[in-house]
């Protein structure tokens, strides 16, 4: 190894900053409404009939209702609108991107230029009653009379969970499989840190199971320890709400320098540390992919310690999947965002010492093109966001969709096997890269399922 390289790879370290920097750069990026602060953003809603906000919410919250209910203080009565939409309400609450969903549509943006806080709104709510149960208050959700009947859910993420606590309330026994340690899929393990602070997606997992009515089996990996086959067999429904468990890869030269890491790993390794100070970052990173991972690594590398921080895509911030709000506060904690380029190579001895892009350009068909001209990032520490895929583990006899890169499935989540459903990121259909429409996906689910074993059980009878 060269003597430039050693120095590379050393520049990779933890502990380069303090606990306490530690703890205000990743402190609640959104802190909570007090009381009167609820109050004032409650009151500046008009309560429009036929609210374009409720439109543009993919789970239909009533938003003028449970606003009104804040504003003359029943915060219970806001909670139970909110929730019986979305069980998955308070997460949804801090990770939607509203700047293009509800707020994005709220009128008051054509007035003043400036939307109601639905978000912080939702999350004052949720958040009264989920400390309300946590101590005692009698639930807003109660299951009805048991069915007898059992059902499946592979994938303990936002589609799953949502899928469980809905056919649970309908009186459905649910067994929830999931492959990793701990429950809440994307939501525990791929969101950052700093807008999910004290543990987050734990509590609301808790408050999901707190109904009754639904098993968690955790390491459970679908084609490992169970089969579809045997859910089929054993259940009287399966629901799959696997996720995306591969990565893409960028096929260049030098991709498995070390240094090298897919980002997803990176901000799971995050999530799961106790302490960050013991988490390597380097002091030159880059940053490849225009997502909301690609902006989320970008933003954690910096609030760990990363001097220098670049975000390359290789088209325009137009084009970004992560939305204007992200590419803001990206740029407002440090990170570069550099366009229209795309990765060539990626050099170095053992380790990875930069990054090369060749500029890029829209053709007259509207392709990609390269330019020709290179441009070299040095890099210590490269973070692959270039999008997940399905792993086709387990999934035999499912139709996917045209290149497999989905599982097959009708507008209400049903697959090509009878009495299988899917959703979420795995699912061939709607924004599936948003928590919200995952909630979404799980509930339609839960509700066809629920037509489904109401029809079985009549032609048995």
């Amino acid at each position: 190894m060269s003597q430039s390289t050693k120095k590379t790879a050393a520049d990779v370290a933890a502990g380069r900053l303090s606990a306490e920097q530690l703890g205000c750069n990743f402190a609640d990026v959104a802190p909570p409404l007090s009381v009167d602060a609820a109050i004032v953003a409650a009151d500046r809603c008009h309560y429009c009939y036929d609210a374009p906000c409720i439109a543009a919410c993919p789970t239909g919250i009533d938003i003028p209702g449970f606003i009104r209910k804040i504003g003359n203080g029943n915060l219970k009565g806001a909670a139970r609108d909110i929730l019986s939409a979305n069980p998955l309400g308070g997460m949804c609450a801090r990770v939607c991107p509203t700047e293009i969903l509800c707020e994005g549509a709220c009128v008051r943006n054509h007035q003043d230029g400036e939307p109601v806080s639905i978000g912080a709104l939702q999350r004052h709510a949720t958040d009264f009653q989920m400390a309300r149960e946590a101590e005692g208050a009698t639930p807003l959700f109660r299951r009805t009379s048991e069915t007898g009947r059992r059902v499946a859910v592979v994938g303990a993420g936002p589609a799953g969970l949502a899928c469980a606590h809905t056919l649970a309330l309908a009186g459905h026994d649910v067994t929830v499989f999931d492959a990793r340690e701990k429950p809440g899929g994307l939501n525990e393990y791929g969101i950052a840190a700093y807008k999910t602070v004290d543990d987050y997606a734990q509590r609301e997992v808790q408050w999901l199971l707190s109904i009754g009515g639904i098993e968690l089996r955790q390491g459970q990996r679908l084609g490992r320890e169970i089969t579809l086959a045997q859910l089929q067999e054993t259940c009287d429904a399966v629901f799959l709400g696997l996720g995306l468990g591969g990565t893409q890869a960028l096929g260049v030269e030098g991709e498995a320098l070390e240094g090298v890491l897919d980002a997803v790993d990176f901000i799971e390794r995050l999530r799961a540390a106790d302490d960050l100070a013991t988490l390597p970052v380097g002091r030159k990173v880059v940053v490849i992919g225009g997502g909301n991972t690609a902006i989320d690594a970008a933003v954690q590398s910096r609030k760990l310690g990363a001097g220098q921080v670049t975000l390359v895509y290789r088209r325009g911030a137009a084009q970004m999947s992560a939305t204007w709000a992200e590419q803001e506060f990206a740029r407002t904690q440090g990170v570069m965002l550099v366009e229209w380029s795309k990765p060539v190579r990626i050099t170095g001895d053992a380790h990875v010492e930069a990054v090369e892009f060749e500029r890029t350009a829209l053709a007259a068909d509207g392709t990609l093109q390269g330019t020709g001209e290179i441009v070299r990032v040095e890099a210590d520490m490269v973070l692959k966001a270039i999008g997940q895929k399905l792993l086709p583990e387990g999934l035999d006899g499912l139709q996917l969709t045209a290149g497999g890169t989905r599982i097959a499935v009708d507008a209400h989540g049903a697959t090509s096997l009878a009495g299988v459903w899917a959703g979420g990121d795995c699912a061939g259909h709607g924004a599936t890269d948003l928590t919200v429409q995952a909630v979404q996906d799980g509930k339609l689910a839960a509700q066809a399922i629920d037509r489904y074993l109401a029809s079985q059980a009549v032609k048995a009878a």
